[in-house]
């Protein structure tokens, strides 16, 4: 054959040789939520953590709690933050995020399955998972209970959380400081009662005889 053709032949040939090398696409499937921003996280844990000898501490910050194993990077914060009726609980998820990206965090035990949305913040190292609640929000009772809880947010796995009197002290303490103080209510000063005034009828005169 003319070495031309062999030359054209193989020019001809090449895309289709290049393309049949090419590695397969994954089968991988990241599950993105479709919220405000149209962006997941693309932060994935290949696995839960191991929760083995995990506890809750308290933290040198009044009112915050962490959960973690001893000697380990926290996992997972409940702080206690706001003042007076605009007390709420913040959650932060030590797990790596997206910038600005948004999601649905599940908890799931105690009787509850409860979903709440949770934001990526930035503090100062690292985009971390972090959402603020209402202390008198009924989806935080499932931190109260005596059971495990599982807290579950697409792309940072699923974080079993032992039972502990703990977060339940402190979700009840920020519900307390919530409330307002009976000393400082003022009290709504009563009407003075006027004294009534008695009508003494006059007598009248006796007719002459």
């Amino acid at each position: 054959m003319d070495r031309r053709l062999i030359a054209l032949f193989a020019i001809i040939a090449l895309p289709a040789v290049l393309g049949g090398c090419r590695p397969p696409a994954t089968d991988r499937y990241v599950e993105r939520l479709d919220l405000d921003s149209g962006q997941g996280p693309t932060h994935v844990l290949t696995s839960s953590p191991d929760v083995a000898g995990a506890i809750w501490a308290v933290s040198r910050t009044p009112n915050r709690i962490v959960y973690g194993i001893p000697g380990n990077a926290p996992l997972l914060a409940l702080a206690c933050t706001g003042k007076d009726s605009a007390r709420t609980l913040e959650i932060t998820r030590f797990a790596a995020a997206d910038r600005n990206a948004k999601a649905i965090m599940a908890l799931i035990g105690n009787g509850h399955v409860e979903r709440l949305p949770i934001d990526a913040k930035d503090n100062g190292r690292g985009w971390l998972w972090q959402g603020s609640y209402p202390a008198d929000l009924p989806a935080l009772d499932a931190f109260t209970g005596a059971r495990k809880l599982e807290l579950t947010i697409p792309g940072a796995g699923t974080l079993a959380i032992n039972p502990s009197p703990q977060p339940a002290e402190l979700i009840e303490t920020c519900r307390r400081l919530a409330q307002p103080d009976p000393a400082v209510i003022p009290v709504p000063e009563l009407e003075t009662e006027k004294p009534t005034q008695t009508i003494v009828p006059k007598a009248e005169p006796t007719p002459p005889t």
